[in-house]
C-alpha cells in the first residue's frame, strides 16, 4: 500500500498558475502597467518564500521565473528567522521586448503574513510603524543595508525597489535613504500605510473634513513652535524631492487611503491658502508628534499617486471589500482602472 500523503495543497493565492497574471505571458518593459504587474508579482514572490518556509511548499519560484528573474538572496529577520524580502536578478533566456528598460535587480519586501511563525514579529513591526519607530528596527536596518550594497554595484536606473503594506514602508525608508545620497531609485509602493488613514473610518464627511482642518492647524502651530527644526526639515525635503516613487493606493483601503487626503490637502493649501503654509504642513504633519525622535516615515515630498477602487458589485461585505482593497493581487489585474496624479514638492 502506498504511504498516505499528508502534505496539504497550497493556498491558491500563492500558486502563480492559479492566481497570477494569466493575461501577461511576458513583459513589455516600456509599458507602465506591465512594469507594475512585474513588481507586484515579485513582491508576491517574497510572500510565497515565507509561506513555503512555513508549509514546506514550493510555490515561490513561479512568481519570478515567469518574468525571467532568478532569486539571488533572501532577506531574513533574525528575530524569528522569517523571510521578509528577496533580491532578484533579471536573466532573460530569449529576446524580450524593450529589455533595455528592464531592471537588472529588484529588491522586494513583503508585508504582514498572518501565519504562526511570522505573526508576532510582523505585528510588532506594525506597531513600531504606527509609533514611527520602524526605522530603528533590525528588519529596516537589514533592508537599508542591502539596498546600499546593491546600489554600489549597479547603476541606479537598473535597480528597483518594491513592497506591499508593511513592506512598502520598509521600501520607502530604504528609498528615502538612497535619495538623501542623491540616488533616486524606481520604487513601487503597493498599499503603503499612512497613519492618518484611521480618520477615513469617519463616515460623516463634514466631521471628517473638520478633523483634517484641525490637524493642519495643529501641524502649522507645531512647526512654528519648533523654529529650529524648520530649516532642517526644509533641507531634508529638498534633498529627497527628486525621488518620485509610485504609490498604488486603493480608496477603500483604510490603511493607505490617507495618502489621497495627504496630497489633496497639500494641493488645496497651496492653491487656496498659501504655498508656504502648504509646504509647512507637508513637512510637519500633526501626526509626527507621536514620533519625536525620527522623521515620520510617511512624509513624501513627491510621488506618482495611482488610485484604484474596489467594485461595490463584487461584494457587499465591508470586511471582504477591505481584504480585496488591501490585497497585493489587485495590482496585476488585467482590468485595473487607475486615476493618476503627479505631485512634486517645490
Amino acid at each position: 500500500m502506498a504511504p498516505w500523503n499528508t502534505k496539504q495543497k497550497p493556498k491558491e493565492k500563492y500558486v502563480c498558475d492559479i492566481s497570477g497574471p494569466k493575461h501577461l505571458p511576458s513583459a513589455n518593459w516600456a509599458c507602465p502597467s506591465h512594469r507594475r504587474t512585474v513588481a507586484a508579482c515579485l513582491v508576491q514572490g517574497a510572500y510565497a518564500l515565507e509561506y513555503d518556509r512555513q508549509t514546506h511548499q514550493n510555490c515561490a519560484p513561479a512568481w519570478w521565473r515567469k518574468f525571467d528573474f532568478e532569486l539571488k538572496h533572501k532577506l531574513i529577520d533574525a528575530a524569528d528567522s522569517s523571510i521578509f524580502g528577496a533580491i532578484y536578478e533579471f536573466e532573460p533566456r530569449q529576446y524580450i521586448q524593450n529589455s533595455s528598460s528592464a531592471p537588472k535587480i529588484v529588491i522586494a519586501f513583503r508585508g504582514t503574513l498572518l501565519r504562526k511563525k511570522s505573526f508576532w514579529q510582523d505585528i510588532k513591526l506594525d506597531l513600531d510603524l504606527l509609533m514611527n519607530d520602524l526605522s530603528r528596527t533590525r528588519r529596516s536596518e537589514i533592508a537599508t543595508t542591502a539596498v546600499v550594497e546593491i546600489a554600489s554595484a549597479y547603476a541606479s536606473r537598473h535597480l528597483w525597489l518594491a513592497g506591499h503594506s508593511l513592506g512598502s514602508a520598509i521600501a520607502m525608508l530604504a528609498g528615502k535613504n538612497m535619495a538623501k545620497r542623491g540616488i533616486n531609485l524606481e520604487t513601487f509602493l503597493f498599499n503603503p500605510p499612512h497613519p492618518s488613514s484611521i480618520f477615513e473610518w469617519i463616515q460623516n464627511q463634514t466631521v471628517k473634513q473638520a478633523v483634517h482642518i484641525f490637524r493642519n492647524i495643529i501641524a502649522v502651530a507645531a512647526a512654528l513652535a519648533k523654529r529650529g527644526s524648520l530649516e532642517s526639515s526644509r533641507k531634508y525635503f529638498a534633498q529627497i524631492s527628486f525621488w518620485i516613487p509610485h504609490l498604488f493606493v486603493n480608496s477603500d483601503d483604510f490603511f493607505c487611503s490617507g495618502y489621497i487626503r495627504y496630497f489633496e490637502n497639500r494641493e488645496y493649501l497651496k492653491n487656496h491658502v498659501a504655498a508656504c503654509i502648504g509646504r509647512l504642513v507637508a513637512r510637519h504633519p500633526s501626526i509626527s508628534l507621536f514620533g519625536r525622535h525620527s522623521e515620520p516615515f510617511h512624509l513624501l515630498p513627491s510621488a506618482n499617486l495611482l488610485v484604484s477602487s474596489t467594485d461595490r458589485n463584487v461584494t457587499g461585505c465591508p470586511v471582504k471589500r477591505f481584504k480585496l482593497a488591501h490585497g497585493i493581487c489587485q495590482w496585476w489585474s488585467q482590468d485595473l482602472s487607475l486615476q493618476s496624479s503627479k505631485h512634486h514638492y517645490s
